[in-house]
């Protein structure tokens, strides 16, 4: 397959991949969603010799998986609550990704501060437990810090919160950066891989998927393309694609909302993250150095509806920022708030109300009577083995014999990203931390980086560059409205767009970077 990098013309790189879209009218796996699960599914299967087609509405990972907080964990909350297969499953796959992606996942160290005695003690027994899930891909094992250690670890923590603590190892990663990266390893595999591509609906012939509608959405052309089998990985948007194929299907799926903010390095200047694993309302707080700031997060809120742009509900910002101000020295106000996002956790657990923060992380592959395979549930970290599961379903329900699975040695194409965004590699490796704090400093990408973006990583719109690829629309909203005229000039002149398209563009992204300001924002007082 040709790559996006081919030397016949970076504007030719789309066409090329319409153009093996109108060739090839039927495909062994077509793949619905371009987030973690079917990015992951589009490798799984490619690299087992299957015919592959991903389309995704929108850009890759733009709904909830460039959403994340930035973590591959096992998750302490999943132990405490005796999910012990989900962890041990997350930390096996913390490894795989450890080894596969060293330039976008990285060791972080999570400092939990304590007070008493007895807390200190079951915490300590937590994370002695927690190592010994992790097995031969423990980082560091976990340690007691005293006072003084506590307090040089995370100097900003206010003093009368603990006596002292615990350190332990987890992983931290760029979310939309792992994507690009599956997306780019996929293509080299085979699979053809389509963003601002969507499904208009399912073609059911003998009561029997076997195929789909198509809608390119910068043309407007509209085509149809047969399958073997379709897996349904559309993330929150899991239960809209099930109803293409049956319109009765119950809903499987309950939506949660995390809302994270984005601060200051001052706020937590040290390299270790502050985890607290019990907030006032029982919810668990992170405080995580990341790209040059700090990530404040993340609330768990039930949602009915299921937008492509989620909002803080009333009182999340506040919430997040009060949490905030029980743990540091100098809390954030909203006006220092440089960027506030939330993202749509695609929970199991069907209709109902209620909170959501007990419900199962854990993924299930559901089979219609139609043939639809849906990958439903789960998290980052885990996305390798639940898009395992997901083809050995499809495999069954195509009559195929099973292939083995290879991934898990088998190492991610980062070459889509540009040096900027890279991370400092496995600790004590790769560039200084001076270094990487430079990289991540905020600015806007050159013009050499945006036209990167648009040859190596897929992007097509000033949103896919400002967002997912240099991520500054996460890390400082205003810096990314700022610069979006340049970049849009810059694609315009790559992309042969317009004065209008131009024009349209920046109107867009203006309005998308006004609603991650929390200064555009309503303060409320109540908690959500």
């Amino acid at each position: 397959m040709s790559s996006p990098s081919d030397a016949d013309g970076p504007v030719l790189a789309r066409d090329r991949l319409l153009a093996r879209l109108a060739a090839t009218p039927a495909w062994d796996i077509v793949i619905i969603g371009g987030g973690a699960s079917g990015l992951g599914c589009a490798l799984e299967a490619a690299t087992r010799g299957h015919a592959v087609l991903l389309v995704e509405a929108r850009d890759f990972a733009a709904g909830t998986s460039s959403r994340s907080t930035k973590l591959i964990h096992g998750g302490l909350r999943y132990l405490a609550q005796g999910k012990l297969g989900l962890v041990r499953e997350a930390l096996a796959e913390r490894a795989v990704l450890l080894r596969n992606a060293p330039g976008l996942v990285r060791p972080q160290r999570f400092v939990v501060p304590t007070k008493g005695w007895v807390e200190h003690a079951r915490l300590r027994l937590g994370l002695a437990l927690y190592d010994r899930f992790a097995g031969a891909g423990l980082i560091a094992p976990s340690v007691p810090l005293s006072r003084s250690e506590l307090q040089a670890a995370l100097p900003t923590l206010r003093r009368e919160r603990a006596d002292r603590g615990m350190a332990y190892w987890d992983a931290q990663f760029d979310d939309a950066g792992l994507a690009i990266a599956l997306a780019r390893t996929a293509s080299r595999e085979g699979a053809l891989v389509l963003n601002h591509c969507s499904v208009d609906g399912l073609v059911v012939e003998g009561g029997r998927v076997c195929g789909v509608a198509l809608r390119e959405r910068e043309s407007g052309r509209v085509c149809q393309v047969a399958a073997c089998v379709v897996i349904n990985a559309a993330g929150v948007w899991g239960d809209a694609v099930r109803r293409l194929a049956d319109p009765a299907a119950p809903a499987l799926l309950r939506p949660s909302q995390g809302v994270h903010v984005v601060v200051e390095r001052a706020f937590l200047p040290g390299r270790d993250a502050l985890l607290v694993p019990r907030t006032a309302d029982e919810r668990v707080l992170f405080v995580i150095p990341w790209q040059g700031r700090v990530l404040i997060g993340t609330t768990d809120t039930a949602r009915d509806d299921v937008p492509d742009e989620p909002e803080p509900l009333a009182g999340e910002i506040d919430f997040l920022l009060d949490a905030a101000t029980n743990y540091l020295s100098r809390a954030p106000r909203r006006e220092e708030v440089r960027s506030v996002f939330g993202g749509l956790r695609p929970l199991l657990g069907g209709g109902g109300g209620g909170a959501t923060k007990g419900l199962s992380r854990e993924h299930r592959v559901d089979v219609s009577a139609q043939g639809l395979v849906s990958l439903l549930g789960g998290k980052w970290t885990t996305y390798r083995r639940m898009a395992e599961d997901a083809v050995d379903v499809a495999e069954e329900v195509a009559g195929w014999p099973r292939r083995p699975s290879v991934t898990a040695g088998l190492a991610l194409d980062e070459g889509g990203l540009w040096a900027r965004n890279e991370g400092a590699g496995q600790a004590g490796e790769g560039r200084s931390e001076a270094a990487s704090e430079a990289a991540s400093d905020g600015l806007p990408p050159s013009a050499a980086e945006v036209r990167h973006a648009v040859r190596e990583a897929f992007a097509l719109g000033v949103e896919d560059v400002l967002a997912r690829r240099s991520r500054l629309l996460f890390r400082d909203a205003a810096a990314a409205r700022a610069a979006a005229p340049r970049v849009a000039a810059v694609l315009g002149a790559e992309r042969g767009w317009s004065a209008g398209r131009l024009a349209a563009e920046c109107a867009a992204f203006d309005h998308l970077a006004t609603r991650y300001m929390a200064c555009s924002r309503t303060r409320a007082s109540s908690p959500p």
